[in-house]
């Protein structure tokens, strides 16, 4: 009976003992026929369109935030206080220099005008009185009948009266000063702005908000900032020995008005900034466009477009740029058609294309096309046609 089960127990264990030796031979056997299949197996080389870079002459555009104001911009306030009796204009209407804008409650003004003037007459009075009395006293001491004394007390009064009169003349000056002040008239021809006070409003000088604001826009200035970097590629291009020849002899500027659309006339950058913000790293600048339609108000809102021409430089086709952490590159290829990864240094943008500072030169070659997935050191074929590619100028 035992040794029927030994017997039994042997011939469970020799069909296990075959598939354990027979199952690595046939791993051995797959793995050996899968690695063949993927040796007789090449990964196909990418065919992408291929530029070669050669310097040209490009525009460069750059847009600034601007601020528009009128040549003229100027708050109008009361010298004088008092009750607000007419206003002349109507918000928004255009006034000529010297036109009646407000009328300003006179009564007092003038009651104090009429009194500095009958204390002038009165001056004038005392000092006719004492010139009669030098007159009179003079002779008289000149033959010895009065002592000198009295015709140097004479001559003291003449001099105080003199001087009375002058004061008198002073207090009349000012008085009729304040009376004029009560009839505000526009100092420059522009448009009124916003009235906010009313007829029978008190108003004086210590007001915070003014009568009106006036706008001289026959011309208007667009004030904006450029970063440093911006300012220093900008300053480098320009032409000339001073900056004010390198005003003279820049570009016109063009105007990108808050809806998109371009100002009709062409402006000038006229003032830098003396300083840079040293809490932007920004500098000022303006630039002035004429509207002799009166489309442009103060308080407008656009952007100015500078332009700058640069010649001999090279340009890359954005579209053949790949952008990470702040960083600009191409892929340039290389030796045996092996593609390296570049980085741009850019000087600015020109339609679609970047203008390059550096990074690549004249004669190197880049991949313009399905370089999403490539990484360095692949191998790729130059598209048919695209070997003598070379980036296209942009119009003078």
């Amino acid at each position: 009976m035992t040794h029927q089960r030994s017997n039994i127990r042997s011939r469970r264990l020799i069909p296990g003992l075959i598939m354990a030796c027979l199952l690595p031979a046939a791993l051995s056997s797959c793995g050996n026929k899968a690695g063949a299949e993927t040796a007789g197996m090449e990964t196909p080389v990418p065919e992408l369109p291929v530029m070669t870079l050669d310097t040209t002459t490009a525009m460069t555009t750059s847009d600034y935030s601007a601020l528009l104001e009128g040549k003229v911009n100027v708050d109008i306030r009361p010298q004088v206080d008092g009750y607000l009796d007419k206003i002349f204009v109507d918000e928004g209407s255009y006034v000529k220099a010297g036109q009646p804008l407000f009328q300003i409650n006179e009564q007092t003004y003038r009651e104090q005008l009429n009194k500095d003037i009958a204390s002038l007459h009165a001056m004038e009075s005392a000092l006719n009185a004492a010139q009669l009395e030098v007159d009179k006293v003079k002779p008289l001491v000149d033959n010895k009948v009065m002592a000198e004394m009295q015709l140097k007390t004479a001559l003291a009064t003449l001099q105080t009266a003199k001087a009375n009169v002058e004061q008198a003349k002073a207090a009349v000056a000012s008085s009729r000063i304040n009376v004029g002040f009560t009839l505000v008239k526009a100092p420059v021809s522009g448009y009124i702005g916003r009235i906010p006070k009313r007829i029978g409003n008190l108003v004086g000088k210590g007001d915070a908000a003014p009568l009106t604001t006036l706008s001289d826009i026959s011309e208007v200035y667009a004030y904006f900032s450029m970063s440093e970097n911006d300012f220093m590629n900008f300053s480098k291009g320009a032409s000339g020995a001073t900056l004010q020849q390198q005003l003279k002899l820049l570009r016109p500027v063009t105007l990108v008005l808050s809806n998109g659309e371009t100002y009709s006339h062409k402006g000038r950058i006229e003032m830098v900034d003396g300083q840079f913000n040293r809490t932007t790293a920004a500098i000022s600048l303006r630039a002035t466009f004429p509207n002799p339609a009166s489309l442009l108000r103060s308080g407008n809102t656009g952007k100015v477009r500078v332009e700058q021409l640069f010649s001999g430089v090279i340009q890359v086709p954005q579209a053949a740029t790949l952008e990470m952490q702040d960083k600009v590159f191409v892929y340039q290829v290389a030796d045996s058609n092996k593609v390296v990864r570049r980085i741009l240094d850019l000087a600015g943008r020109s339609e679609e294309n970047f203008i390059v500072r550096d990074g690549v030169k004249r004669g190197d070659k880049i991949v313009t096309a399905g370089i999403e997935t490539l990484i360095e050191g692949t191998v790729v074929k130059p598209a048919a046609g695209s070997k003598d590619t070379v980036a296209p100028a942009a119009g003078k």
